[in-house]
């Protein structure tokens, strides 16, 4: 009977513990990678503010050229979506949505998750002045980790396996906008 309760008492604790650390844990995170591209700024937002360009420089669109997209709305504007589907576990189903345009200055969107998870979480990309000719992009991503999958953020570092993705993203993208016209 004493090793019953023994057992009972340990696997509580290997159940509880876990549970009572997540109420104290960190539910939100975020990743933020910028570059500056010697390009004026009305360039540089004019090329990112169309959804469909970053199948040019994103890391994410390189993981599966086979993946299926598809678009509803106009490009460039305040609802449109973008939403792909991929049998790589590492790129998944989703879409994503324009929220909010600030001209020259800052797109938001709606990431939505299918597979193999769900979620929903925000992303933008800013642009400031560099100084002449020269445009500082911020590249980033917010999200969210409900209870008591928040856990996991104490073991797996997000922004270190998001960060690269997005430094080469920012690199691409500064790639290609100052060797177009060369």
């Amino acid at each position: 009977m004493k090793i019953v309760k023994i057992i009972l008492t340990v696997l509580a604790v290997i159940i509880v513990l876990p549970l009572l650390i997540a109420l104290f844990t960190a539910k939100d995170y975020a990743v933020e990678r910028q570059i500056t591209i010697n390009e004026p700024i009305e360039v540089v937002f004019d090329y990112i503010k169309y959804l469909k360009n970053q199948d040019n420089f994103s890391k994410w669109a390189s993981m599966d050229p086979q993946m299926e997209k598809s678009f509803r709305g106009e490009d460039g504007i305040v609802g449109f979506v973008s939403a792909w589907e991929s049998d790589n576990p590492d790129v998944g189903k989703g879409e994503q949505e324009i929220m909010a345009i600030v001209t020259n200055e800052r797109i938001d969107y709606e990431l939505r998750f299918f597979e193999p998870f769900e979620s929903r979480e925000k992303a933008y990309m800013v642009t400031e002045s560099a100084g002449e000719g020269k445009t500082l992009v911020k590249w980033g991503f917010k999200g969210h980790m409900a209870y008591p999958m928040n856990l996991m953020l104490l073991v797996m570092d997000f922004e270190a396996m998001l960060a690269g993705d997005f430094e080469t993203g920012l690199a691409n993208l500064k790639n290609i906008l100052e060797n177009r016209n060369k």
